[in-house]
């Protein structure tokens, strides 16, 4: 049962902590989704098959769930985004039974909650689901197109589509407000829809994305026991450096191409820097020069990385960090002469949805590496 996975790792979490304690670019607005070299849907398939271990949960875990679960009263009233960062009101009669699901975070976040019998068809990924999903998501109809067209769409006949904001582009399946007035509700990634007005991507809506799926369909305490351990964690390493005078100061960065994108105050991943106690080196800057980097000499640099179907994530990982502890003009920094320099993924920090755990595990453990944490 979820809610007792939870339990444990929390746990976990706090004996580890306690016997150390003695002791853009895509940040912007992008979808940085690559599209070149994809593995075939039925590669993707293979790859996400669950091992024979897998235990599916017990009829009295589920029972005693049943009993344990608030209830959604419809009809229920949802607010979400249009493509352009509007404000959409969605009134759902009942939970949604053909959900078209796009993209990482929409597909895991339907599987972390139980919902795979909900999922008309999905498509994609860009890595591997966790392992205790895969089961789960064999059962779920896998579609060839990476981003599915108006007319697959329309084929599918969903009374859902959750995804991010970049598939409701006239280019893609056009405005999600259409979809709603023909009788098809739409749920937007709070953190990735458009906007005239820059808006800061934030944990808080991560959390709330979540909790507002568990709604809909009428499994809020599965939600709420997922976004509960993301808080007491992020409330778990406050309390573990109340006491440390010195928080570290951190920068975000992405190689791409001859740039160097930073992630700031109004990302996702500087907001979860801070909400973890850290200060950010360059909290308003969106790209930056290598002097800018040295002149900044963070105590830690996270280097975002990114696999894609059909990389090897080690090489991806450990290219993207050469680019930074191999580059002679960065040898002076105190991150890399001090070893804290640390590899992060984009999809742990970037519309992370149920990977935003992860993230704050990674950010956590390089802003404070004495504690230790166990993902």
């Amino acid at each position: 049962m979820r809610n007792k996975t939870v339990a444990k790792r929390i746990a976990a979490l706090l004996l580890a902590a306690g016997m150390t304690a003695g002791m853009a670019a895509c940040g912007s607005d992008g979808n940085n989704s690559g599209d070149a070299e994809r593995k075939s849907a039925e590669s993707i398939k293979e790859d996400n098959q669950a091992a024979d271990d897998v235990s599916e949960e017990s009829a009295e875990d589920e029972a005693e769930e049943a009993q344990s679960a608030k209830k959604t009263e419809y009809p229920l009233t949802i607010t979400t985004y249009t493509y352009e960062g509007e404000e959409l009101t969605t009134v759902y009669e009942k939970a949604p039974e053909k959900v078209l699901a796009v993209y990482q975070g929409s597909i895991e976040t339907m599987l972390a909650l139980g919902l795979e019998d909900h999922i008309a068809a999905a498509a994609g990924l860009d890595n591997e689901v966790p392992d205790e999903q895969k089961a789960a998501f064999s059962e779920v109809n896998y579609l060839d197109e990476f981003t599915p067209s108006l007319e697959t769409a329309t084929m599918l006949e969903p009374d859902m589509i959750f995804s991010w904001g970049s598939l409701f582009s006239e280019k893609t399946l056009g405005d999600s407000a259409g979809w709603v007035d023909k009788g098809v509700n739409t749920y937007i990634n709070t953190n990735t829809h458009k906007s005239a007005e820059p808006y800061n991507k934030t944990l808080e809506n991560e959390y709330q994305d979540i909790l507002n799926i568990g709604k809909i369909f009428d499994v809020q305490d599965k939600a709420e026991a997922i976004v509960n351990e993301m808080r007491d964690t992020v409330s778990h390493v406050l309390e573990q450096t109340e006491d440390q005078t010195e928080k570290p100061t951190a920068m975000i960065i992405e190689f791409l191409g001859d740039s160097i994108s930073n992630y700031g105050a109004d990302s996702l991943g500087g907001d979860m820097v801070t909400q973890l106690g850290a200060t950010l080196a360059s909290p308003d800057a969106s790209t930056l020069g290598k002097e800018d980097i040295v002149n900044a000499d963070p105590d830690v640099i996270f280097v975002v990385y990114m696999p894609y179907t059909g990389d090897d994530p080690d090489e991806v990982r450990e290219t993207n960090l050469q680019k930074l502890t191999g580059d002679e003009a960065f040898g002076s920094l105190s991150a890399v002469k001090n070893g804290r320099v640390v590899p992060i993924m984009l999809s742990e920090m970037y519309a992370s949805a149920t990977r935003t755990q992860d993230g704050i595990i990674t950010f956590a453990n390089g802003l404070y590496p004495d504690l230790n944490l166990e993902a």
